[in-house]
């Protein structure tokens, strides 16, 4: 007899061939047939006039924290994801010590944007191996998650307070190498690293990763060609230049593996096309060389909430930007108010002149108010700076900074992104499509009153596929759902074939989607984070154990913790190559 049932459904099975009427029948977790299905089941589900897919694989997340004090993985598991990918950006909770306990967790605040609060609160911190940590989540959890091991946590260990500032002495760079080993033996999916000009710690100093030689990071990559089943993960920084490109190579050629990097993202600003096609280029440079480099690509402009207290994003922009974000709340406010601070700020944010990736972050003029907490500031609630600056007749930064300074730099900007039109949309479907990419980057976990990047896949199917029509349902579900289980070495998963694990959902085509962005008041620590209820998505089972019913949640928890080796196998450097470039034009 059958566990589960699932009968008159339009399947799209994942492969991105055409969609076909018929059933699934699913027992033991697994799927044991497809098409008509008569055997009987202790759970027959009707999905007549509902599409059911695999469910999607987000490969870029930071639920490392949020696992324990939110199992279930929301939102992600009501969007239609049923396997998550942590650990990245060089920031893994494991391997642990208590000082770097101490470090990490200011540092998750400040770069990942997770309250100090609800660290303290959710978790002891008391684990030492990467294995130690895993074997807490085991049988706790609601979608498949796996993990990499982070360069800036492997660094604090080894190195302590050295790890920031300081060349690694060979005798550490060993000890450093033996520990990503044991990691990766111990289940770590992969190694990930940053050297982003956005990260920095609780200090405000750049984090560990950042201060490696290139050696180190090399080093470090061989490793990883040593345990199968593992991957690698880099986040270049912001200068796609030969330098750029020569490291990113040799990463992959160190570690035998291909390289994903974050993020590639359209937003309908000038020049977005031709920066683009600069960052694709990595991975042209790498695959002549035999290497494979690919762009994580975020599909959708996500909402994005800053504030002058953390200073995350704002810290991008160079010089007297950077340099605030390493002092006191009080110090940096009373500076603030210097009318020659302001000026270099200005000045600063004007040579920046928006380039990079997060070049938004010096359009002073282009943010909203989008919260405030000083009643005299209510006015301004909703405005734009710039508008606001025209009618005040001051500067864009002067008009900024009193209101922030009004708040005590807690008011909410939103830098207005754009990018939801079609030509831009129709643009990232390119993208999608080119075998250079990887659908990804939600960044879900982290930033979590700043970002809603965890709907990028209700994104896809509402407004790729149903409202501006640049993609075709089966598409999109191969490039959510295979295709990176793919990349990920992920065994029997992303497809709905028989012998497959059962992570499936059931949606309704026509009205799939996100609802409005809100906080939400949940997390331990009084705290809120940024929300959006899923649309259309009426059913999703993990490992064939339902965890949505009509929207709600079940509180099953079937979840399999991710190990290397056993549930990935190794991803040879040409595995994803399709012949697919995308054609990209100015928008």
């Amino acid at each position: 007899m059958l566990d589960l049932r699932i009968v008159g459904g339009t399947i799209v099975d994942g492969s991105g061939a055409p969609r076909f009427r018929g059933d699934v029948g699913i027992r033991d977790g697994r799927i044991v047939a497809i098409g008509t299905v008569s055997e009987e089941a202790r759970e027959t589900i009707d999905a007549t006039g509902r599409i059911v897919s695999p469910g999607f694989v987000d490969l870029h997340t930071h639920y490392d924290v949020q696992v324990f004090w939110d199992p279930s993985l929301s939102p992600s598991c009501y969007h239609g994801v049923t396997t998550v990918l942590g650990g990245m950006c060089g920031f893994s909770i494991a391997p642990l010590t208590p000082d770097a306990a101490s470090y990490i967790k200011p540092m998750l605040a400040r770069v990942e944007g997770m309250p100090m609060a609800t660290l303290d609160a959710a978790l002891d911190w008391d684990w030492s191996s990467f294995g130690d940590w895993l074997g807490r989540l085991d049988g706790k959890v609601g979608l498949n998650a796996g993990f990499f091991v982070g360069h800036s946590a492997i660094r604090r260990v080894v190195m302590g307070e050295r790890s920031v500032g300081e060349l690694a002495t060979p005798d550490e760079l060993e000890a450093m190498k033996a520990l990503l080993g044991q990691s990766l033996a111990e289940g770590a999916l992969g190694f990930s690293s940053s050297l982003s000009a956005s990260h920095n710690d609780g200090d405000g100093n750049a984090v560990p990763s950042r201060w490696a030689s290139e050696e180190e990071l090399i080093a470090l990559g061989e490793v990883v060609s040593e345990h199968a089943g593992t991957g690698l993960e880099l986040l270049p920084g912001m200068n796609f230049d030969a330098n750029t490109a020569e490291l990113v190579t040799r990463f992959s050629l160190a570690g035998q593996r291909p390289v994903n990097w974050n993020v590639l993202m359209l937003t309908g600003q000038p020049g977005q096309s031709a920066q683009a096609a600069r960052q694709l280029a990595l991975s042209d440079y790498a695959r002549a060389r035999g290497g494979e480099v690919l762009a994580l690509t975020l599909p959708c402009t996500a909402s994005i909430y800053m504030n002058l207290n953390s200073g995350m994003i704002f810290d991008s922009i160079p010089g007297s930007w950077c340099e605030m974000f390493k002092w006191p709340v009080e110090d940096r406010m009373e500076k603030l108010r210097d009318p020659q601070f302001r000026l270099q700020l200005a000045a600063d944010a004007e040579a920046h002149g928006g380039a990079g990736i997060l070049g938004f972050a010096s359009r002073i003029d282009n943010y909203i108010v989008a919260a405030v907490t000083a009643e005299i500031n209510k006015p301004h609630e909703g405005r734009l700076i710039g508008d606001i600056a025209r009618e005040q007749t001051r500067a864009p930064i002067n008009v900024m900074l009193d209101i922030a300074l009004a708040d005590r730099l807690m008011t909410i900007f939103s830098p207005q992104l754009g990018g939801n039109d079609h030509e831009t949309i129709a643009l990232r479907s390119e993208l999608w499509r080119d075998d250079r990419t990887l659908i990804g980057a939600s960044d879900a976990g982290a930033h979590i009153d700043m970002i809603d990047g965890f709907c990028y896949s209700t994104m896809v199917l509402q407004q790729g596929v149903r409202e501006h029509g640049v993609v075709t349902l089966e598409e999109a579900i191969y490039q959510m759902s295979s295709r990176p289980a793919r990349y990920a070495g992920l065994i029997d998963r992303g497809l709905i074939a028989e012998g497959h694990h059962a992570d499936i959902i059931i949606f309704d085509e026509a009205t799939v989607g996100r609802g409005p962005p809100h906080n939400r008041y949940d997390v331990p620590g009084d705290e809120y984070r940024v929300y959006a209820e899923a649309r259309g998505i009426d059913h999703v089972f993990v490992n064939g154990v339902q965890i949505v019913r009509d929207g709600r949640h079940t509180g099953a928890m079937p979840g399999t913790v991710l190990r290397s080796g056993r549930d990935t196998r190794t991803v040879p450097l040409d595995a994803l190559h399709e012949g697919r470039h995308a054609q990209l034009e100015e928008v």
